[in-house]
C-alpha cells in the first residue's frame, strides 16, 4: 500500500532554483504526498509555481555588507530558522530538501535541528554557497552533472547524479525526430541569453551571421530574444543584412521555438544547458563571465566535452568566431545531427522522478544501487561493480576554478579537449523499488 508522506521544499527566489523544485513539487504531489513550500517573497511572486501548493514565506537572511550585514543577516537567518522549527512540528515532514538560494539554509538548518531527514539538489556545476556549507551535514546530495566542482570526495558516498528537472514540453521534444536538415533546406537558428546576458549577443550575433557564406547565410531562419533596449539595434541590423528574424523580449512558448529549431546560441544556465540536452539541441554556448564561482563554464564541460556544443569564453566572443563555429556545426548537414545525437547523451529525462524516488528512499531499505536503468536512459553501473557495493558516480574538482579534479581526471577548460572516455560511476543508495526500475 502506498504511503503518504510529507516533504518539504525550500527554494530561493529565483528561476533557476524555482523551477526544479516546482517540478519536484508536482512530482511528489501526483504520487499522493503532501507537499510545502518554503521561499522568500521574491520566489512567491513567480508566475506559475506553485499555485496549488501550500507555501510558507520566511526571513532567510542574506550574510554580506560587512559586520553591519553580517549582523542582520544572522538574525534573518536565526528567525527563519525558528520560524521552520515551528512549521516542521506541526507538518511533520519526512525530508526537507533545498534547492540552494538563501530561504534553504534556515530551513535546512530547522530540519538538522529536529533530526529531520535532509537533502540537497546543486543545478549548476559547481556546488553553490549554501550547498556547500550543508554538505557535510546533509543525508543526501543531488546533483545534475557528473562532473562537480567544490564538492569534497568525502561526500561522494551519498550523493547522487539525478540531473535538473525539466517541463514536460521539453520532454516531448526529445522523443521527436529532430527536424529535417541538409543541404538544401532552411537552418533554423534561436537566439536566446536570459535576462541576464542577451545584450553581447544582441551585438555580436547579427553581425557573425552576416560573415556567413551566402549559401548559409540565405537558408537561416532566425528567432532571437532581446532585451527591450537593444530590440531595434538589432532589428536595423538584421534588415541591412536582408536577413529573417524573428525578434522577442519575451519568448512566450520557448519549447516550440525550441523543437523547431536545428542549432541554438545561448548562455550555460543550467535551466538551458537541462533543456537543450533533453531536447537533443545542438548549441553554441558563451558562459557568463560573472556567474558565481564561474558556474556557467563549468556547465558548459559536459555537453562541450562529448561533442554536443561549442563552448566561447566571452573574450574570445567575436563575429569572425561566431561565424566559424557556425560553419563547423552546420556547414555539414551529418555533423549538425551528429551534435544533436551528443547532445542528447547528456540529458536527464527522468530527473524529476529520480529525485522524487531519492526523497521516497529515507526510511526505507535498500533495495538497489543505482538510479535508473537502461530503459529509462540512465547511466549503469560500471563494469565490475556489483549490486550493493559502495561506489562513487560523480567526480569532485579539487580547489578552486580549474584546479586538477580528483581520480587524474582533467578539469574542462573552454577551447581545450576533455577525455570523456571513463565511465560513469554510481553511488549505492537506498530508494523505493517502483515501476520501471
Amino acid at each position: 500500500m502506498k504511503i503518504k508522506r510529507h516533504y518539504v521544499l525550500a527554494a530561493g527566489g529565483t528561476g533557476g532554483h524555482m523551477v526544479p523544485a516546482h517540478a519536484l513539487g508536482r512530482e511528489l504531489a501526483r504520487r499522493g504526498h503532501r507537499v510545502a513550500l518554503i521561499t522568500d517573497e521574491r520566489g512567491k511572486r513567480i508566475p506559475g509555481l506553485f499555485e496549488d501548493i501550500e507555501t510558507h514565506v520566511m526571513p532567510a537572511g542574506r550574510v554580506q555588507g560587512g559586520p553591519v550585514g553580517w549582523f542582520k543577516g544572522w538574525l534573518g537567518i536565526r528567525a527563519g530558522r525558528e520560524m521552520a522549527r515551528r512549521l516542521y512540528r506541526q507538518f511533520q515532514p519526512t525530508v526537507v530538501i533545498g534547492f540552494g538560494g538563501y530561504p534553504a539554509l534556515p530551513a535546512l538548518l530547522a530540519a538538522l535541528d529536529l533530526g529531520v531527514g535532509t537533502a540537497v539538489h546543486e543545478q549548476n556545476a559547481v556546488l553553490g554557497r549554501v550547498n556547500r556549507l550543508l554538505a557535510r551535514r546533509v543525508d543526501a546530495i543531488a546533483t545534475a552533472y557528473p562532473m562537480v566542482q567544490r564538492l569534497k570526495p568525502r561526500f561522494l558516498a551519498k550523493t547522487h547524479l539525478v540531473g535538473n528537472p525539466v517541463r514536460e514540453e521539453v520532454k516531448a521534444i526529445g522523443r521527436a525526430r529532430f527536424p529535417d536538415y541538409g543541404e538544401h533546406t532552411p537552418l533554423h537558428l534561436l537566439v536566446t541569453g536570459g535576462s541576464q546576458g542577451a545584450t553581447i549577443l544582441s551585438s555580436v550575433v547579427p553581425a557573425g551571421l552576416g560573415l556567413l557564406p551566402e549559401k548559409l547565410r540565405s537558408r537561416l531562419k532566425i528567432v532571437q530574444q532581446c532585451r527591450p533596449e537593444d530590440i531595434e539595434a538589432v532589428r536595423a541590423t538584421y534588415q541591412q543584412l536582408g536577413l529573417d528574424a524573428e525578434l522577442t523580449t519575451y519568448l512566450e512558448d520557448l519549447p516550440s521555438v525550441l523543437a523547431a529549431s536545428h542549432l541554438v546560441i545561448a548562455r550555460a544556465g543550467a535551466s538551458t544547458i537541462a533543456e537543450l540536452t533533453v531536447a537533443g539541441r545542438p548549441a553554441i554556448l558563451v558562459p557568463l563571465p560573472s556567474a558565481m564561482d564561474d558556474h556557467q563554464t563549468a556547465n558548459a564541460h559536459e555537453m562541450a566535452a562529448k561533442g554536443g556544443a561549442h563552448a566561447i569564453p566571452q573574450s574570445q566572443f567575436t563575429p569572425e568566431r561566431l561565424a566559424s563555429e557556425i560553419v563547423s556545426l552546420a556547414g555539414d548537414p551529418e555533423a549538425l545531427i551528429a551534435a544533436a545525437t551528443h547532445a542528447k547523451s547528456c540529458g536527464h529525462p527522468k530527473a524529476t522522478e529520480d529525485l522524487a524516488d531519492l526523497l521516497e528512499s529515507f526510511g526505507r531499505t535498500p533495495v538497489m544501487d543505482a538510479i535508473g536503468d537502461d530503459k529509462r536512459g540512465k547511466p549503469k553501473l560500471a563494469p565490475g561493480l556489483a549490486a550493493g557495493g559502495a561506489a562513487t558516480k560523480i567526480l569532485p574538482w579539487k580547489g578552486r576554478g580549474t584546479g586538477e579534479a580528483a581520480g587524474g581526471v582533467t578539469p574542462f577548460r573552454l577551447g581545450a579537449s576533455s577525455d570523456t572516455s571513463a565511465p560513469l560511476r554510481l553511488a549505492a543508495r537506498t530508494t523505493s523499488h517502483r515501476g520501471g526500475f
